[in-house]
């Protein structure tokens, strides 16, 4: 094994983009009246947060192997703290989406290089267990982003959400530039012709598109809560602490599932089947979701279980993606990023439209068994 980071930190990194997320939604109600808008606009606000996360995760990726995996951590992190510190004083909505379009750029860092740094520094045969105990990591960061969030809705308002990240920002800067060490010993010239044929190779290699379409389903599950469920709590006149206390049960299925993931792969069950076993499941509850959300918040029975799907399967997606562009990780972890969260972004557009939690649940969880029928109709 080589030489590695300090886990605890790369972890962290790993849970920041989920926590600013989580942090976020609470607020979600706070900025439609702050700003006088539409729950559709409202719900924008994410869906073009992932399409620029998205764009963030492909230019940072790129930079990993241009400019090295420290490097591009330590400016992604800067770029975010910009973002955050101008939705403080965001007195126009346009301008408050323009500063969560550069902080969702910025913060994609948490994700590719992250990942790229625990590539570089683990085999094949380590990795899996890795993302394992990362996904225990990420089952605590909806605790304390959703019950943060909540807190600050309720003392400070939005702005004192984006005080706190702008904190972070600054935080996780000064512990990146201290602590991590550098991955990548040896300069790679990227041009846009090499990258240009490794998108056309990924775009034509069907586990790729299997597992862009996978992640896409799965997280396109997991935001809609964040996106709409605050409304229904609202609807309902459920305050924003007992939204946040939601997230107890959400993150009860998140370590759930990563406490069984791991027993698993430590019992040697292929990826594969935890895969294909989460899917089915995610599809099952998400047909309970959508009878029990009109009545009341019940549904979080059933989504205990979407999240505890969602963190046996992307792990075990995460870790076998780019096993066959091992020469290429940073680049290709750029592409595949930038391909699957487009595709959450534009499936958190349409679920901004639907406004149904339900029927978005059945949809996507759809998608990600017509996915796994599709691929092993067309293998066979």
């Amino acid at each position: 094994m080589k030489k590695i980071n300090p886990i605890w930190l790369l972890t962290l990194l790993v849970m920041l983009p989920q926590f600013i997320e989580t942090i976020y939604s609470p607020v979600l109600p706070l900025i439609q009246k702050e700003f006088g808008v539409k729950e559709e606009s409202v719900t924008l606000t994410i869906s073009l947060y992932f399409i620029a996360f998205a764009l963030g995760v492909g230019f940072w990726g790129i930079q990993c192997d241009r400019i090295g995996r420290k490097k591009s951590l330590e400016y992604g992190l800067i770029t975010y703290g910009i973002g955050a510190l101008t939705a403080i004083f965001a007195h126009d909505f346009i301008v408050f989406l323009a500063a969560r379009i550069i902080s969702a750029f910025g913060i994609s860092v948490g994700s590719i290089v992250t990942q790229t740094i625990l590539r570089d520094s683990y085999d094949k045969d380590n990795l899996s267990k890795v993302f394992s105990w990362i996904g225990i990591g990420l089952s605590i960061s909806p605790i304390v982003g959703m019950i943060t969030g909540s807190v600050l809705a309720s003392s400070a308002g939005h702005q004192g959400v984006f005080i706190t990240l702008c904190l972070l920002a600054g935080l996780f800067y000064i512990l990146s530039r201290k602590r991590i060490s550098e991955t990548q010993h040896s300069v790679k010239q990227i041009n846009m012709s090499i990258l240009t044929d490794l998108l056309k190779r990924m775009l034509c290699d069907p586990a790729i598109i299997k597992c862009c379409l996978l992640i896409m389903s799965f997280n396109v599950l997991l935001f809609s809560y964040y996106s709409l469920a605050p409304f229904i709590f609202k609807e309902h006149h459920y305050s924003s602490y007992i939204f946040g206390y939601s997230s107890f049960i959400l993150a009860g299925g998140t370590f759930a599932g990563a406490k069984l993931n791991r027993i698993l792969l430590l019992r040697n069950i292929q990826p594969k089947y935890l895969v294909e076993a989460s899917t089915f499941t995610a599809c099952i509850t998400s047909i309970f979701v959508w009878i029990l959300v009109s009545k009341g918040i019940y549904f979080l029975i059933p989504y205990f279980f979407i999240v505890m799907a969602f963190s046996i399967a992307i792990p075990n997606i995460l870790s076998t993606a780019l096993i066959h562009y091992k020469n290429e990780t940073g680049s290709a972890g750029a592409l595949l990023g930038l391909i699957y969260y487009i595709l959450i972004g534009l499936g958190l557009i349409s679920i901004g439209f639907i406004q149904n939690l339900g029927i978005s649940c059945v949809l996507f969880s759809g998608i990600g068994v017509c996915t796994l029928v599709f691929f092993e109709y067309r293998k066979n």
